[in-house]
């Protein structure tokens, strides 16, 4: 009986892509632990069916980073941009995450402002030179004006 080996790879690739997700989800959350136990268990039947001599022992699970509590995917560098322009003058990262987060009204503990901080400061770094301008040290942020 022919094969479709193309076929074939992009199932296991899937079927590999599934299982490194749950395994992410199995560590992130224990309570549901029997029932991803078994889904994990399945998939793993599945992928042996199509290539036995598969080892799914090299699957990596998969860990989602929790994203920034205040801004959704895209907002961040939006959000700086509107506090430089209300500020009118020149700001370090550190003083662009104090605003931000004062504007939020919600209080942040330490390692959330400095992580805060540190994606202001990645996303002001990425647009240097196209959008925003970064001078001395420490280095203060302005817009970038068309002169």
């Amino acid at each position: 009986m022919p094969r479709a080996e193309i076929a074939s790879k992009q199932a296991l690739f899937t079927l590999q892509q599934l299982h490194a997700e749950w395994a992410g989800k199995l560590l992130a959350n224990r309570e549901a632990g029997v029932q991803i136990r078994v889904a994990m268990m399945q998939v793993e039947a599945v992928m042996k069916m199509l290539a036995p001599d598969f080892s799914v022992a090299g699957i990596a699970a998969k860990r989602r980073k929790k994203s920034n509590p205040w801004f959704k995917r895209g907002t961040l560098f939006r959000n700086a941009i509107d506090t430089l322009r209300r500020a009118e003058r020149p700001m370090t990262a550190r003083e662009l995450a104090e605003a931000m987060i004062a504007d939020k009204a919600v209080p942040a503990s330490r390692k959330q402002f400095i992580d805060l901080q540190a994606a202001v400061l990645a996303a002001l770094r990425k647009k240097n030179g196209s959008m925003v301008v970064g001078e001395g040290a420490p280095t203060k942020w302005r817009i970038l004006t068309e002169e």
